[in-house]
């Protein structure tokens, strides 16, 4: 249990499956990453680095890589979703798709590989 975790049992319905499934998701791909904190958002980080975040809004939900240059690399991929620089928001009823939520997972671990 942790942070990420805790976030996800506090909420309910889709909001709750949405996160489940970013957390189930960046584990799958990152199985060495751990719950924590980064800039008080519950997170995962890989290698002592923020590899993935996730923030509840009234009225969106919040991905946060942690990296403008993951954004910008599927952001053509995210037509009808808001995106800056850092985040990436989306709704329950309009998860991000898989592929895309895979790709940022990876594309941030592999800059945190690359930056050890």
């Amino acid at each position: 249990m942790g942070v990420f975790t805790d976030l996800i049992d506090s909420t309910d319905g889709e909001t709750r499956f949405v996160l489940q499934e970013v957390l189930d998701r960046a584990l799958d791909l990152v199985p060495e990453a751990i719950e924590d904190l980064s800039y008080g958002t519950p997170a995962l980080r890989y290698r002592g680095s923020p590899l993935v975040g996730v923030k509840v809004s009234a009225n969106h939900l919040s991905l946060f890589p942690f990296s403008p240059d993951v954004v910008a690399a599927v952001a053509p991929r995210l037509k009808g979703y808001a995106l800056s620089k850092g985040t990436i928001r989306f709704t329950a009823d309009q998860p991000l798709p898989t592929d895309v939520l895979d790709d940022i997972v990876e594309f941030r671990k592999a800059e945190i590989d690359a930056a050890k």
